[in-house]
């Protein structure tokens, strides 16, 4: 009765695992708690330190992977492999002048991958928006070849008030709003 019950409970446990899918599964088609799992190892590429210069400042991402995130919608949540983008921008005399490095990327200035799109070679990222969500939008990543990638991002728009963001909030967008920019692994 004893192994019985130890295999009922074995059972229960691996029964309970969540379904895993393909990284690109279409979130409407997602079942709740499921793990959308980078089986192709197309993060893997991106994965790295790179550098660019834009308009006088130097650039620098640290782009890592992050396996089994926690995904939340009003309607669903699911775990999902992602990329996550944190950055340093440095004017011509070296001074930084934003650092994501160490800031809770719950909030702004938060860069996570959406999905791949192996057939372009390119990574969708959402970006969260600098203070009071200033320059949200997408940044495409595209792979050049080992060492490079290349940069495009489309920012929106958001109106800031007084109400919607506190008076002297720098609300400055310091990546670089451009096409093509390309980026060098370190």
């Amino acid at each position: 009765m004893k192994r019985f019950m130890i295999f009922c409970g074995l059972f229960a446990v691996l029964s309970c695992k969540a379904q895993q899918l393909p990284l690109n599964t279409w979130v409407e088609n997602t079942p709740n708690n499921a793990y959308l799992k980078d089986l192709g190892n197309e993060l893997a590429p991106y994965v790295g330190i790179y550098k660019a210069n834009h308009k006088g400042n130097e650039i620098i991402l640290f782009i890592t992977k992050e396996e089994d995130k926690l995904i939340k919608y009003p309607d669903k949540q699911f775990y999902k492999d992602v990329l996550v983008i944190k950055y340093i921008v440095k004017i011509s005399s070296g001074l930084t002048i934003q650092d994501t490095q160490n800031i809770n990327h719950q909030s702004y200035f938060k860069i996570t991958s959406m999905g791949t799109m192996p057939e372009l070679g390119k990574v969708a990222l959402s970006y969260s928006g600098t203070n009071c969500g200033v320059g949200w939008g997408q940044i495409d990543l595209k792979k050049l070849n080992d060492m490079q990638i290349s940069w495009d991002y489309y920012p929106n728009n958001r109106i800031v008030s007084d109400a919607t963001c506190p008076p002297g909030t720098d609300t400055t967008v310091y990546l670089p709003h451009t096409k093509g920019l390309v980026f060098t692994k370190q």
